[in-house]
């Protein structure tokens, strides 16, 4: 026991602050505490719910520098039976003010479903096997999805939620709510199942990057966000001779901005136009013309440097 209700113990990576008597209604804020080169406080605040802030002191260094840390807090209440709450862990979290980190408990008395080696991790995990499984084995399917070459059954609920188009489908009296059927004939059932694994969190790897186009396609016609900046972030990664001339125009068409300016250095700045001349000759051929302008003004630019 401190001799202070307001001070904290510390060690080089440990602070335990005790408080004894805490009212139902309150509101207490540490002294000052040193881990790191940063002071820091912890406050608790009490009125049916419980909050926990763990902040650093403000001043002039923490508005210019914030720290940045990573942190386990544990809440221990030895009122009756000892209970222990331990906040999932904090990793590499920035923290400039007193609202950065709260840590809301409800109840009189805390008590965590995460003791006892259950982590909050396996939880998640359980529950995204089980939403997978719910595709892999057919369960309760309520909506069919036809593509080019077969057929697929799916949850519309959980289209909806990964897809305001989907949503929309099923929320107006279109041919989708009333047949209970949504066609996607300008996919391979193969591909569409890759873009259902997608939404329910269990594609593979090597299936994403198999179809990480189709994927494209699909993501920017049901406005899948987070699909399309995972397809746009992917196909940064391995362009080559013959696959930027592809990526470039995909680029174009779905309005990724990144990857046509890196396709289009790709040809310019590291001599790959010569390379591969037919396809390109082709490529000028065919391609938009406000895409080729952009190629052509990249050309120019580079041609300053000589």
């Amino acid at each position: 026991m401190t001799d202070s209700a307001y001070k904290v113990d510390t060690t080089s990576r440990l602070a335990q602050w005790r408080i004894d008597n805490l009212a139902s209604c309150t509101y207490r804020k540490s002294d000052p505490f040193k881990i790191g080169k940063w002071n820091w406080h912890l406050s608790v605040e009490k009125n049916r719910v419980l909050f926990v802030k763990l902040y650093p002191e403000i001043s002039n260094l923490t508005r210019d520098n914030p720290p940045i840390a990573s942190f386990i807090i544990r809440v221990v209440s030895s009122v009756g039976d000892r209970k222990y709450l331990t906040h999932p862990e904090i990793r590499d979290k920035v923290i400039k003010s007193n609202d950065d980190f709260v840590w809301a408990i409800e109840g009189e008395e805390p008590c965590s479903i995460w003791a006892g080696g259950f982590t909050q991790e396996r939880s998640n995990a359980t529950a995204l096997n089980t939403l997978g499984k719910m595709l892999t084995e057919g369960i309760h399917t309520d909506i069919t999805i036809n593509a080019a070459d077969g057929s697929i059954g799916a949850h519309r609920a959980v289209l909806a939620a990964r897809s305001p188009v989907f949503r929309s489908m099923f929320s107006h009296n279109l041919k989708e709510k009333e047949l209970s059927t949504v066609n996607i004939q300008d996919m391979s059932i193969e591909a569409c199942q890759a873009l259902l694994n997608y939404l329910y969190g269990i594609i593979k790897n090597d299936e994403f990057l198999m179809h990480r186009l189709s994927l494209l396609h699909a993501a920017d016609k049901y406005d899948i966000s987070d699909l399309r900046e995972a397809c746009h972030e992917s196909l940064l990664e391995d362009i080559d001779t013959k696959n930027v001339l592809e990526r470039l125009q995909n680029a174009s068409l779905f309005r990724l901005m990144k990857l046509k300016m890196t396709c289009i250095r790709y040809l310019v700045k590291f001599g790959k136009v010569f390379e591969i001349r037919d396809d390109f000759n082709c490529f000028l051929q065919n391609a938009d013309r406000d895409l080729i302008a952009e190629v052509f003004h990249e050309v120019l630019d580079a041609w300053k440097g000589f």
